[in-house]
């Protein structure tokens, strides 16, 4: 029912067309190649097919297809897989049409969009990530500096983090500016994408 209710929203708006609506990613990967969709309004929740299958998919036909995800899944560690894949947005069922509707149309014109309530802190600082750098975590960070980052991108609080090492959290909060600096992006964001490149985290 919610799926029938957003086509319907969207089919209302002038500069909007629904080309195509799947229940499963089996039927979405059918439709996909004759679909010609700007965009892709995803569910990490699909029945057949785990998420980051499903984007290997879609981009083995359309690799520059445009990604969209709107669930009610606020965990960050969804978007840590998410991110390797490029997908242009990640926005929660809950927010108002205002903001879907907005996010729909930035993202067709060229920007991304993740909601606030994921700790992802703007499209500026978002799109900062996409620039890091193919660099070593070894030519960069010290050994401690490369257990911390791998912590943080745990989920680990600065507390929890300084219990683990035997450290003070202001020794912490320092690694972790440091860190930051070092690599050269702006958010926690930037700091997962390094990790996952440089295998650190899975």
């Amino acid at each position: 029912m919610y799926m029938e209710g957003l086509a319907l929203l969207l089919k209302k708006q002038p500069d909007i067309d629904v080309v195509g609506v799947a229940s499963s990613a089996g039927t979405l990967i059918e439709q996909l190649p004759a679909a010609n969709a700007d965009i892709l309004l995803l569910d990490v929740n699909l029945p057949d097919m785990d998420e980051e299958e499903l984007l290997t998919k879609i981009r083995s036909i359309r690799p520059d297809q445009k990604v969209v995800y709107l669930t009610l899944m606020r965990g960050t560690r969804y978007i840590h897989k998410l991110i390797r894949h490029n997908i242009q947005g990640y926005i929660l069922k809950n927010a108002p049409v205002e903001e879907l509707l907005s996010t729909i149309r930035d993202v067709y014109n060229g920007g991304s969009y993740f909601s606030k309530e994921i700790n992802i802190l703007s499209e500026n600082d978002f799109r900062a990530t996409l620039t890091l750098e193919e660099k070593k975590a070894g030519d960069i960070l010290s050994k401690r500096e490369i257990e911390i980052l791998t912590l943080i991108c745990k989920e680990f609080s600065n507390a929890q983090i300084a219990e683990k090492l035997f450290l003070s959290v202001s020794t912490i909060e320092t690694h972790r500016k440091n860190i930051i600096s070092k690599l050269g992006v702006n958010n926690t964001v930037g700091l997962v994408r390094f990790a996952l490149k440089n295998k650190l985290i899975e």
